[in-house]
């Protein structure tokens, strides 16, 4: 009688498994894919009143593994992950690549299914920004420098869509990536001013073989091009290895830094600066383990950017 008791056990332990993973398996299958705000708005509702743990990783799209390490983050931390995917016109300025930027929505959407994606949220312009729209989220000393000089309506798009689509899905946890350093700081920022019941995650950069950081713009880039633009992740680990020697002069640093992009004919420095990671205040010297340094550059024609801790 044990014996039959035991094996009835364990043809039980091993059937629920089974029916867990083709519950697994039908959920990545049954992915839903929202255009409706009010729809969007719903399901987070359903989901909060549910008890689930929801996690957004934003994106305007054109993903690559970085953004799908974020994904890997937010299923690690939550119940169930909703990915945006949409190209913010509010973050361009003018004469910037709006119109190019890479658009692949089917390629995008079966990347979140193969990665256990719950929800993609692709609204049209028209739902973000209908007719008369007029308000909009600045936030202003983190967004002062760095790409707030040379992008002086970047981060308030960003800021402004971030902030809508936090309202609309309703996230325990939104990660976003530390390639992005300046736009982590900024939401990190938002979130506590505006008591925003949401935690801000900073996934790491993911790099590809040769070092370059993954980014969506990547694919204007020529064979030549990316061969020089390698110039950039180069010319951090140099400031790394100056720091890691016993370089206490930030001086020195960007000056070695600028020196090295120089040497390449196809880049043209924006900025490079060492800042505080969190208030991205340029720093006077260098403090272990606070602060990093930031790059953005022109590659011919396509604005790159990459950072390294210190």
């Amino acid at each position: 009688m044990f014996v039959v008791s035991s094996l009835c056990l364990l043809i039980t332990i091993y059937y629920c498994g089974y029916l867990d993973k083709l519950v697994s398996l039908c959920e990545i299958k049954t992915m839903q894919t929202i255009q409706s705000i009010n729809e969007m708005q719903s399901q987070a509702t359903g989901l909060r009143s549910s008890g689930r743990l929801i996690g957004l990783v934003p994106t305007m799209g054109s993903l690559h593994e970085g953004h799908l390490s974020l994904i890997d983050i937010a299923k690690e931390k939550t119940d169930k992950v909703i990915v945006s995917i949409f190209v913010n016109p509010t973050q361009f300025g003018p004469n910037e690549d709006f119109d190019k930027y890479p658009r692949v929505l089917e390629e995008d959407v079966e990347k979140c299914r193969e990665r256990g994606a719950d929800i993609v949220f692709n609204p049209t312009i028209e739902e973000m920004y209908p007719d008369g729209y007029s308000t909009y989220v600045a936030e202003e000393q983190i967004s002062s420098g760095l790409c707030g000089v040379s992008r002086p309506h970047h981060l308030r798009g960003v800021t402004t869509v971030c902030l809508k689509l936090f309202n609309i899905t309703r996230p325990d946890i939104a990660v976003f990536g530390q390639k992005d350093a300046q736009q982590c700081a900024v939401i990190r920022k938002m979130v506590v001013d505006l008591n925003i019941p949401a935690e801000i995650v900073v996934g790491p950069t993911q790099r590809d073989d040769d070092g370059m950081a993954t980014s969506s713009r990547n694919v204007y880039l020529s064979d030549k091009q990316r061969k020089e633009a390698l110039n950039i992740s180069m010319s951090l680990q140099i400031a790394k290895d100056m720091v890691n020697s016993g370089t206490k002069s930030v001086d020195r640093i960007i000056a070695e830094v600028i020196h090295h992009l120089s040497l390449s004919r196809r880049i043209r420095v924006i900025y490079v600066q060492v800042v505080d990671r969190n208030t991205m205040e340029p720093a006077r010297e260098i403090l272990l383990g606070t602060q990093q340094l930031c790059v953005a550059a022109w590659v011919d024609q396509t604005r790159l950017i990459d950072n390294i801790e210190l």
